[in-house]
């Protein structure tokens, strides 16, 4: 089955090719050779790969900047998915998104399920609950995956920059008012080809929206802690800094970011066979990899 990958360089594409299965022939573009913002491209491009299957790894995932950047995240996150949308559905291939805790408001107190309603409050939720929208109105096949902070060896995130921050302080502050559900993009590649073994396998999927994370939900300021513990554990640090539990309005950012972020990951898990990763476990191994 040929598969093409689009976002191949970012956290969660570096993964897709890493974890490919046998039997997959993968076709992975970055922006430079896939430009899902140029619609002419697009069609050019999926036209004469013709793959079976279409992974989208690509987003704009600045959040911050989007506020200052809303056309740009847009055209990405909205309008590239369109783009994608359209071209397979006319060539009758199924689509694999990416999509984020971010379109919900935050202000809930039980695991955000499928069916609960959305309500952004910033411009990267917002363009990226547009992109979920084109999708579902242009392309009949496909599988929208919802997942939440994103962590890997590869590209900028959380664990890089704790660690980076580890080095070079010896007391920081972490907000510790934000809850929700740090997740691997090893977990969530290996989550995708799953379901691409299993679309290989029966031609057809259950199609739709679904959740996943990893498991357990915490605070910012408690994954920081633990990243702190194992780091220093591999001597990846020398020593672990005092970490102060802040709360968001100590930390000022351009976009407000959902105080509430835990997501409810049954519906994947009863559906589709796909469980939760610890990212406890898969900290673990993303350190290991940095070491």
């Amino acid at each position: 089955m040929r598969v093409l990958i689009a976002g191949a360089h970012g956290q969660v594409g570096h993964e897709l090719l890493r974890f490919a299965p046998d039997g997959c022939e993968v076709v992975a573009l970055g922006s430079a050779e896939l430009d899902i913002t140029n619609a002419q491209q697009v069609a050019k491009v999926v036209e004469r790969l013709r793959p079976q299957l279409i992974i989208n790894a690509a987003a704009y995932t600045a959040v911050d900047k989007a506020e200052s950047e809303p056309e740009r995240a847009w055209a990405v996150n909205r309008d590239g998915i369109a783009h994608l949308a359209q071209t397979a559905e006319r060539l009758g291939i199924p689509i694999f998104h990416i999509s984020t805790d971010y379109v919900f408001a935050g202000d809930a107190s039980e695991p955000y399920r499928e069916t609960d309603p959305t309500g952004p409050t910033g411009v990267y939720g917002a363009s990226k609950l547009g992109g979920e929208l084109e999708l579902v109105a242009n392309c009949s096949e496909h599988i929208i995956l919802r997942t939440s902070w994103v962590f890997g060896a590869h590209g900028n995130n959380f664990v890089k920059t704790m660690l980076r921050l580890g080095r070079e302080r010896e007391e920081l502050g972490v907000v510790a008012d934000q809850r929700g559900c740090p997740t691997s993009a090893a977990s969530i590649a290996r989550a995708l080809w799953a379901l691409a073994v299993q679309y290989r396998e029966h031609g057809s999927l259950q199609w739709g929206l679904y959740h996943f994370s990893g498991t357990p939900a915490c605070t910012w300021h408690e994954f920081a802690l633990e990243i702190f513990r194992q780091a220093h554990a591999l001597s990846l640090l020398e020593r672990v800094p005092l970490v102060r539990a802040i709360c968001t309005a100590d930390y000022p950012t351009p976009a407000t970011r959902p105080a509430w972020s835990v997501l409810d990951c049954a519906k994947l898990r009863e559906t589709l066979g796909i469980a939760q990763a610890d990212w406890r476990e898969e900290l673990a191994q993303v350190l290991r990899e940095l070491a």
